[in-house]
């Protein structure tokens, strides 16, 4: 089954071009089942380039999915034209009477903050609590997954002395997890950020399950059973070129910057990254989608009412 998203949405044509099935918005409404109901609240500044991002991995599912794309409402973005928000995003107040099946919330460029100093701060916190009660799954990533852990488990952010910027190896820390059906034992994943949780943080007692995490980087996926939570505080979902971009854009300003480490073939960036993740990060998504279609509510509106666990 195909992804279901507006039919004037950017991504729609890169995501056709690269043979995800898409399926109009017509169609949909003459097929008599139940899509499941994805929301995302991009919290990114280039929000066309991560809801491309999200809707290629969601895209990739057996199962029927609707994308319902949603943002902070008292702030302003920078990069995305006013004209695509008003288009193709609903702010939370418009969907905090809805119920979806998953719940996706993705990083932002304001890590070095306290997480009470950021603008809409108060705003997340309402959204928070309610993926409690409205929401079955939620899936928190990299800065989104540290304001999570933080708000919910009171889990400390601290601040790097040098970026952790690259590709690193990761470890597969619980193979018989549902979220890591198909994994290797060792894998790729993309790091970009100056802040990092952990393992020592995590509190005892919480049911949060360390399913990932590197030597050199930490933490990298946490699970945890109540409220059917994830919490990756890495950018699996990154493309090819995004590292790059960063990059190019950091050297352009005169930041000082290291070669993303393991990125570059022999650490060149004169040379073409390779994306060794990607099939990694169909394979956490898939599950993660998986695992909402075997243990949600067929009628949506029973979401949140009582809920089966995975870990």
């Amino acid at each position: 089954m195909p992804i279901k998203i507006p039919d004037q949405l950017p991504a729609r044509e890169v995501l056709v071009r690269e043979g995800v099935s898409v399926m109009d918005e017509q169609t949909a409404l003459r097929q008599d089942i139940r899509p499941l109901q994805i929301g995302l609240l991009n919290l990114m500044p280039n929000k066309i380039r991560t809801e491309t991002q999200f809707a290629r991995l969601i895209g990739a599912s057996p199962l029927q999915v609707e994308l319902t794309l949603v943002r902070i409402g008292n702030h302003k973005a920078k990069n995305t034209p006013e004209d695509h928000l008003i288009s193709f995003y609903q702010t939370w107040e418009e969907v905090r009477q809805r119920k979806f099946d998953g719940f996706i919330v993705t990083g932002a460029p304001v890590e070095l903050l306290d997480f009470e100093h950021v603008t809409y701060w108060d705003e997340l916190k309402r959204i928070f609590d309610w993926t409690t009660t409205h929401v079955h799954s939620s899936f928190f990533i990299c800065w989104g997954a540290m304001a999570a852990a933080w708000h919910f488990h009171q889990v400390p952010k601290y601040t790097l002395d040098k970026k952790a910027f690259g590709v690193f190896r990761h470890r597969n820390n619980a193979p018989a997890s549902p979220y890591l059906a198909g994994f290797s034992d060792d894998f790729a994943i993309p790091v970009s950020r100056w802040t990092e949780v952990r393992g020592t943080d995590i509190p005892s007692g919480s049911e949060l399950n360390l399913l990932m995490d590197s030597e050199v980087t930490g933490p990298c996926l946490l699970a945890e059973a109540t409220g059917n939570r994830l919490y990756m505080f890495n950018h699996i979902e990154y493309d090819s070129t995004s590292l790059k971009e960063e990059y190019d854009r950091d050297v352009a300003c005169g930041v000082s910057i290291d070669v993303p480490h393991e990125y570059y073939p022999e650490d060149d960036p004169a040379r073409r990254p390779l994306n060794r993740w990607r099939s990694h990060a169909h394979l956490l998504f898939g599950n993660w989608i998986n695992q909402v279609y075997q243990t949600t509510s067929y009628d949506l509106e029973d979401v949140g009412k009582s809920r089966a666990t995975v870990a």
